[in-house]
């Protein structure tokens, strides 16, 4: 089976990243995936600040990683760039941990100001971690996820198209990379 890891970047629990993500982890599930998440915010922040490797919480994450075959790595923009919390996960992830790995990155920001922050400030880290498959990501702004009267989150239908299409390409881009493993054992 094929395996999808979510990195959640965000430190806001419920926020209209999670709407994106949801949609994200449901399309995948439908095309096949096992999707694990890895909600950065939740691990201990020791573990985190300290750079503490050997912490069964990172190994754990560490390992969600290592075995996923795409990786979506999902944060809200702030001060132009992903979050803190993110890259210090980031940082606990092995040098070469994403060579081989399919990447959508999927982030969201108050204007479309920050539209690049994708392409100059993320990518440069995941190209220094190995990372040679990275799609071209969605960016979302906030506004196009707007809150229900009744709690939830509603994804305007010009960011579904986007991100289904994203998503598309992402496991047309996943199935090619093991057809290509497989062709070399």
């Amino acid at each position: 089976m094929k395996k999808a890891v979510i990195i959640n970047g965000s430190p806001t629990p419920g926020s209209r990243l999670t709407a994106l993500m949801e949609q994200a982890e449901k399309g995948l599930e439908a095309a096949g995936y096992e999707v694990s998440r890895i909600d950065v915010a939740q691990l201990p922040a020791e573990d985190l600040i300290l750079a503490r490797f050997d912490s069964e919480y990172v190994i754990k994450a560490n390992g969600l990683v290592a075995e996923a075959d795409a990786v979506i790595i999902a944060s809200p923009v702030y001060k132009a760039s992903f979050t803190g919390v993110l890259k210090t996960f980031l940082d606990l992830i092995p040098q070469k941990g994403l060579a081989g790995k399919i990447i959508l990155p999927l982030f969201i920001g108050g204007s479309l100001a920050h539209l690049l922050s994708i392409d100059y400030s993320l990518k440069p880290v995941l190209s220094s971690m190995g990372a040679r498959f990275i799609l071209g990501g969605v960016y979302a702004v906030d506004a196009q996820v707007a809150r229900t009267e009744e709690g939830g989150l509603e994804i305007a239908e010009v960011l579904q198209e986007r991100l289904h299409a994203a998503l598309e390409e992402l496991i047309a881009e996943t199935g090619l990379r093991i057809a290509q493993r497989q062709e070399q054992k």
